[in-house]
């Protein structure tokens, strides 16, 4: 079993250091003993999700061998030898070492020694008829299918949460960008209609109608925008070159940018004490209208303030009134090396992410859990694309995905729509005509009937190896990625800290 699963990475807007959560000090000690072993029980809940989807596919292949009377010599989860094992009715049940998949050795069958270990019977076995080959390995990328149509009729029940980010608008144009020199030019207050044809409705969340995804999936050197101008009775069509951003070594490749921020409200969140804004007369609530005279789509236009080192004009919106301010940016003691900063953290804007529970028959998920991995595949192969084999996720970067899932609010539901696609994902990939996959053995066994005789085993050694080299290759390869993907998550801003402005004395 393979997991390779699409992996979809936004770009990060360089005000990341104000989008921050904050962390108190002042908890109450059960608190801290539930914030320590919740992760330990989410941790616990996908190590038993990956172990039942691994199960339930191995199972099919368990199943029908002993329905067609093949000899079954090891059921293991995890590949690696044994760290417990036990043997029932002359099966060996084992759980394994490596956490990437599992397996059941079939001596009768191309035997996968390279993966599974030596078999252990000497008792000559008469060979196994093609067709009995074909069925067995059929049944495990069948039992996935089922497991994901079982899956789809409870999320059809339950439903699943729908996230929908209400902007389609141009907020900001950064400068040196490829939008910076589009033609005709972007200018802020555009809305987005499509991009290269598809249309859209939300700036990001979706593969089909985001913005953003359709952005990182685009193919070819220029990307079209289909948009709504004011002023101009038809929409039109602004064409637009994209940059892809240097990232770590040990990351992922960024996906393809154009150099557009979404519109949205710019809400106060917090303001920092003891900072110019603070001084001012911000407060917490306020929405800023403009900066400098210039309409603020974004909290971009505020970073750009902040970095003039001159008086900055805010007009904000506070009960229904607008007030002006002038603030000057200064820079704080903490951390070290700050840029100059009003001290103004973002509120998040209520009307902006809509959520929904919505209720797909399982057709629907099927059919999108299969789009989604046919658009993968072929973005991965097409010379016209940037989206690689690394920007797929392994076993660690799904576990992250279903963690932080698990996590956020009707996570679970998520979660288990989730499901959906992975069992979808397995099913396919594992009916691909490569050796050491359930669709090589089936590809085998046509040519046993073609041929009427099996592949010379000298052969099929050889070329098993091949591919068990590979695939652990590209496997370690995706993981390290997953695990790269870490490290610069981890990177977070600090709060800024300012110095206590001094008292007048008496």
């Amino acid at each position: 079993m393979s997991y390779v699963i699409p992996l979809a990475r936004g770009w990060k807007s360089i005000t990341l250091r104000h989008l921050l959560t904050y962390h108190y000090s002042s908890r109450a000690p059960n608190y801290q003993f539930m914030s320590i072993l919740m992760p330990l029980f989410v941790i616990f809940v996908v190590i038993l999700i990956f172990n039942i989807i691994i199960f339930v596919h191995e199972l099919g292949h368990f199943l029908a061998a002993r329905w067609r009377g093949l000899e079954v010599e090891r059921f293991q989860i995890w590949f690696g030898k044994p760290i417990w094992s036990k043997t029932y009715n002359g099966v060996q049940y084992g759980l394994g070492w490596i956490p990437f998949g599992g397996f059941v050795a079939l001596p009768q069958m191309a035997t996968m020694e390279k993966i599974e270990g030596e078999n252990t019977s000497d008792k000559p076995l008469p060979p196994a008829k093609p067709l009995d080959k074909i069925i067995v390995a059929f049944a495990g990328p069948l039992f996935s299918f089922l497991l994901a149509v079982i899956t789809a009729f409870a999320v059809w029940g339950i439903g699943k949460p729908s996230y929908k980010m209400n902007s389609v608008t141009v907020g900001y144009i950064m400068p040196d960008k490829p939008a910076a020199d589009a033609q005709p030019a972007f200018q802020e207050g555009d809305q987005i209609l499509a991009v290269n044809g598809i249309e859209v409705d939300r700036w990001r969340g979706d593969t089909d109608t985001g913005i953003s995804e359709n952005i990182m999936l685009s193919e070819g050197k220029t990307i079209e925008f289909t948009v709504k101008r004011d002023g101009l009775a038809e929409p039109i069509i602004v064409k637009s070159g994209y940059h892809i951003p240097d990232t770590a070594w040990y990351d992922r490749r960024a996906m393809r940018q154009v150099g557009i921020m979404m519109g949205y409200r710019t809400l106060v969140g917090e303001v920092i004490d003891h900072s110019p804004a603070q001084l001012a007369g911000l407060q917490a609530g306020d929405e800023i209208l403009s900066v400098n005279g210039k309409k603020a789509h974004t909290y971009q236009h505020i970073v750009d303030a902040e970095l003039t080192d001159a008086p900055a004009s805010v007009v904000v919106l506070r009960d229904g009134r607008e007030q002006r301010f002038s603030i000057t940016a200064d820079k704080p003691i903490s951390p070290e090396g700050s840029d100059p900063t009003f001290g103004i953290m973002p509120g998040p804007d209520p009307e902006l992410v809509t959520s929904t529970i919505t209720h797909p028959t399982a057709w629907a998920q099927i059919e999108h859990s299969v789009g989604i991995m046919y658009t993968t595949i072929t973005k991965v192969i097409s010379s016209q694309s940037d989206v690689g084999v690394q920007h797929l996720a392994g076993p660690i970067g799904i576990g992250k995905g279903y963690y932080q899932m698990l996590t956020s609010p009707d996570g679970w539901k998520m979660a288990l729509s989730f499901t959906v696609l992975f069992n979808i994902n397995l099913a396919i990939l594992n009916m691909l005509p490569f050796p050491v996959l359930d669709g090589g053995h089936i590809t085998l066994s046509l040519l046993e009937i073609i041929a009427r005789r099996p592949v010379q085993p000298r052969v099929l050694e050889f070329v098993q190896s091949a591919f068990v080299l590979m695939i652990m290759g590209l496997f370690l390869f995706i993981t390290s990625k997953d695990v790269g993907s870490f490290f610069t998550e981890a990177k977070e801003s600090q709060i800024p800290v300012f110095e206590e402005a001094a008292k007048p004395s008496d």
